[in-house]
């Protein structure tokens, strides 16, 4: 069975075998596997969800939601990883995922293997499931003031956070000129814009002020 992502971003059918889990942050923006869109990741009100924040075919719409109220929705910005929850005792997070294909929502696991890898691995009914691999093209994002509120998040170390402007127009760049992507930035400091910020290059900022995400939170 082959589940798809957002636009375009597909789940490889058949089962999959995580790697050891390592001690790993998954914030932060990852490439889906066929590099048709990144995802952002971010911990928001003591859970982790996940948006996409670029696509490589800008435009696209949640035309497949059986809701005919978000059929016309832009997937940019739109919740892909729901309300994940740490599992206890190790590095990985289960929630929802949902699946822009159908307009389904699936059971999901994400897993940090090593600091620039992510597994992801979505079933139905807790069998048929398929896996694949973003690959890390931003830092960990440090706590926002939206979710420094949720109990048990961590502060924020208050470093300036980096913009993302350049890269985000690099891949825009890449986007028209076909380029090669770069190879995953190794983590530093802070990896996304400031609370509220946008910007052209960066449209979606803090996923956890969309409003999708702070309605579910709320």
């Amino acid at each position: 069975m082959r589940l798809a992502l957002c636009t375009g971003l597909i789940l490889a059918g058949g089962y999959t075998c995580l790697t050891p889990a390592l001690a790993a942050d998954p914030t932060g923006d990852w490439r889906v596997a066929d590099g048709v869109a990144n995802i952002r990741v971010a911990q928001c009100y003591g859970s982790m969800w996940g948006a996409v924040s670029w696509e490589k075919q800008p435009g696209g719409r949640d035309e497949n939601n059986p809701d005919a109220s978000k059929k016309n929705r832009p997937t940019l910005g739109m919740a892909t990883l729901i309300d994940m929850k740490k599992k206890p005792g190790i590095d990985q997070w289960e929630g929802q995922v949902y699946n822009a294909k159908d307009g389904q929502l699936y059971s999901a696991t994400i897993t940090p293997a090593g600091p620039d890898q992510l597994e992801i691995k979505g079933c139905v009914m807790g069998f048929l499931c398929g896996g694949e691999t973003w690959t890390r093209v931003s830092p960990p994002i440090p706590a926002s003031p939206a979710n420094a509120m949720a109990k048990g998040a961590p502060k924020s170390s208050g470093a300036a956070p980096r913009a993302q402007g350049a890269q985000q127009g690099a891949q825009a760049a890449q986007a028209t000129t076909g380029a090669t992507a770069p190879a995953p930035a190794t983590p530093k400091a802070a990896g996304t814009a400031k609370s509220g910020q946008k910007n052209a290059a960066d449209p979606v900022g803090d996923i956890c002020l969309l409003p999708e995400i702070a309605r579910f939170a709320h």
